[in-house]
């Protein structure tokens, strides 16, 4: 299963470059926006967002289908976006992302901010313009799109993770923080990936706290690389956590314990996939023992 996993996720993150690549190409803009929103978006990374909003399809309706290539591609460049105004200055202040200079390091402060609009907008338009999805779906779409990823979501979560850095945090509010910061681009990818293949309601419930569950796995095991990892395999410095005085799970609980603490919400999240009645063989199942186990 490990092999053909691989092979999954190679062939859906080839699939949804070449999507950006082509949405790109589609826009008339000047070289130095499209340069720097290129940049980002194009460095690499391990689309495991929108291989996730792929596999959930998959899990229901069993064959790929490029109706999911909009959504897939626009949580990606939302994805891109926030990593970019992460890295600023006046964020995170990182100047390596990915194994490369972080996007207002090789172009400039403005450039970025700038850079990192035109994806977050753009992604709406691109689900909008999609004549594979009916009005009904394109309206959910970009309706739950813009409340994960919007105020009641990511931006919240980033606000609250700033403001842990300065007070600190207990237990409680740094799941609250992850389940917004991480977890709410991962839930959009599971229940579009779902209602695009038509699940039903008791489906969707089941899934929305399988992605809350999963999020936080992603986080914690964030969280253990920052203080295990291998930098080179990272593509950014170790131990950046710490120097930034974040509150995180390996310093709230211990390194063990916040291996513990991860390997509870993947049973969590595997239960909830079988409420969801997902297949154990499916490809859901598979990549939540990645995200647990992964190096990078």
């Amino acid at each position: 299963m490990v092999q053909q996993l691989n092979d999954f996720i190679e062939l859906n993150k080839q699939r949804v470059e070449e999507a950006m690549e082509d949405y790109l190409k589609q826009m008339s803009i000047t070289n130095r926006l499209s340069d720097s929103m290129n940049y980002s978006l194009i460095a690499g990374g391990k689309r495991l967002r929108p291989v996730l909003l792929i596999a959930t399809y998959q899990s229901f309706e069993q064959s790929f289908h490029a109706k999911t290539l909009s959504s897939a591609a626009a949580l990606e460049m939302i994805h891109t976006y926030s990593l970019i105004h992460d890295d600023l200055p006046a964020m995170d202040d990182d100047d390596l992302r990915r194994g490369v200079k972080t996007n207002h390091i090789r172009f400039d402060e403005a450039t970025a901010i700038l850079a990192g609009d035109a994806l977050l907008t753009y992604s709406f338009e691109i689900i909008a313009n999609d004549s594979l999805l009916t009005n009904e779906e394109k309206v959910e779409l970009i309706r739950m799109l813009s409340e994960k990823s919007g105020p009641k979501g990511m931006v919240t979560g980033q606000i609250l993770d700033m403001k842990a850095e300065e007070t600190g945090c207990d237990l409680e509010t740094l799941e609250q923080i992850h389940a917004l910061k991480t977890g709410a681009l991962l839930t959009f990818a599971v229940l579009a990936g779902a209602i695009l293949a038509g699940a039903t309601k008791k489906q969707l419930d089941a899934l929305e706290n399988f992605s809350y569950y999963l999020g936080l796995v992603f986080q914690i095991q964030d969280d253990i690389l920052d203080v295990t990892g291998d930098e080179e395999k990272l593509g950014k410095r170790v131990g950046s956590d710490e120097e930034n005085n974040k509150s995180t799970y390996p310093k709230l609980l211990g390194l063990s314990g916040a291996i513990a603490k991860k390997e509870h919400y993947v049973s969590l999240a595997k239960q909830s996939l079988k409420e969801a009645d997902v297949n154990e063989a499916s490809y859901l199942f598979a990549l939540t023992d990645y995200l647990t186990e992964r190096d990078h």
